[in-house]
C-alpha cells in the first residue's frame, strides 16, 4: 500500500491516471482546503484550468469528525439517513444554516473576484486528497451536476471501499488506493498538515 510523501506528490501522482484529459476541455476542481494542493498538481501536469467547488461537512453531534451528511454553498444536502433519522431537526437545521454560512464566506474569500463557475458541456474533475465517508464528494458531485457539466470525474489519491462503491453511482471515479482498513485521510501521508486560508488564496492565484 502506497504511503504519499505529501499532497503534492498525490496530485503528480493522481495526474498519471488522468492523462487522457490533457490540454482538453475539463477543469479541475478541488475541494477546499486539503484538494486544492492535490488539485493544483492535477492541473498543472494536465494544462487545465483550476478552481474549487466548495461543500461542507455535516458531522454526527458530539462527533463532529464523523459525517453524517454534507451539503454544497446552495445548502442542498446529501445525508445518511439512518444516522441523521435519531439527530433532533431543529440542531440539524442549525447546523446546515452555520455551514452554508462558511460555504459562502470560503467560496468568497478563495475565488475573489472570479465569476460564477461555468461547467456547461465541460469535463469536471473533482479532486480531494482523500474520501472516507465520500459525503463531501457526493454533494460536490451533485453540485457540478446541476451546473450543467456534461462529464464528471472524482479523482482522488486514496479513498475507502464503501465510498467508491456509492461514488461509482453518481460519477466516473479514479483512485490510486483503496486499502480494505481505512481509519482516516491523514494516515496515508506522512506529511498532512492543516491548509490554511492563506495557502488556498495562494494556489490559486498562480
Amino acid at each position: 500500500m502506497t504511503i504519499f510523501k505529501d499532497r503534492t506528490e498525490a496530485g503528480k501522482k493522481l495526474a498519471e491516471v488522468l492523462g487522457e484529459f490533457k490540454n482538453t476541455n475539463a477543469v479541475v476542481l478541488a475541494l477546499p482546503r486539503g484538494g486544492v494542493a492535490v488539485g493544483a498538481e492535477v492541473a498543472h501536469t494536465l494544462n487545465l484550468p483550476l478552481d474549487i467547488i466548495v461543500t461542507r461537512k455535516i458531522g454526527a453531534p458530539g462527533n463532529s469528525e464523523y459525517a453524517i451528511g454534507a451539503i454544497d454553498i446552495e445548502g442542498n444536502g446529501v445525508f445518511n439517513e439512518s444516522e441523521t433519522a435519531n439527530v433532533d431537526k431543529k440542531w440539524l437545521e442549525n447546523e446546515i444554516a452555520k455551514e452554508k454560512k462558511e460555504a459562502e464566506r470560503r467560496w468568497k474569500e478563495y475565488r475573489g473576484t472570479r465569476g460564477p463557475l461555468d461547467l456547461a458541456n465541460k469535463t469536471a474533475i473533482i479532486v480531494d486528497d482523500g474520501i472516507a465517508t465520500g459525503m463531501t464528494m457526493k454533494a460536490a458531485v451533485r453540485y457540478a451536476k446541476k451546473l450543467g457539466a456534461q462529464k464528471i470525474v472524482v479523482a482522488v489519491p486514496v479513498a475507502s471501499t464503501d465510498s467508491i462503491q456509492e461514488l461509482k453511482k453518481e460519477a466516473e471515479v479514479r483512485t490510486l488506493e483503496t486499502p480494505a482498513l481505512f481509519f482516516a485521510v491523514g494516515q496515508f501521508y506522512k506529511d498532512f498538515p492543516q491548509v490554511e486560508d492563506t495557502q488556498v488564496k495562494s494556489i490559486l492565484r498562480e
